[in-house]
């Protein structure tokens, strides 16, 4: 199965059910709403082992890092309903300290699509996954082990 969408238009974030930055439920959140430069998407699971281990740490650098860049953390289940659930967007935001919307996005239960439609606007692959989304609206990185540290030494990458 191919994965990633570097290339084409980043979608709208769609079928998302969100938190703001103080951890309140909110409405729909769009791509503009998070700035006209650089945005990057961070797509979890609470239960991921991974998602902990090296994709949070890899989100809290960019965001301690990049204040000018548009940061969303969208929790995207495919499997562990009864675990990954919208309750735990705000235990996250808390425990690593992200001032950032927090989504949920969960399969349509009254369709016979096992993965939430954000997951298939954006190709994703699973958890970790990291959307880079440039300022003209394209999709600059789609995919699992974003080198984060290649970023915060070329920070050039994030101004324009």
């Amino acid at each position: 199965m191919k994965t990633g969408i570097v290339g084409l238009p980043a979608p709208p974030l769609e079928h998302v059910r969100w938190i703001d930055e103080s951890g309140d439920e909110r409405g729909p959140l769009s791509l503009a709403e998070l700035g006209q430069g650089f945005r990057i998407l961070y797509f979890f699971q609470d239960w991921c082992a991974g998602c902990h281990a090296h994709g949070f740490p890899a989100f809290v650098t960019l965001a301690e890092k990049f204040k000018g860049v548009g940061l969303a953390a969208i929790q995207t289940v495919f499997e562990g309903s009864d675990v990954n659930t919208f309750d735990r967007l705000r235990e996250n935001q808390r425990r690593y300290g992200l001032r950032v919307p927090f989504g949920h996005a969960a399969a349509n239960s009254t369709s016979t699509e096992i993965v939430p439609a954000i997951m298939e606007a954006y190709w994703s692959g699973g958890t970790p996954w990291f959307v880079v989304i440039a300022p003209d609206g394209s999709v600059v990185y789609d995919g699992f082990g974003l080198d984060v540290e290649s970023l915060v030494t070329a920070p050039k990458l994030f101004i324009r």
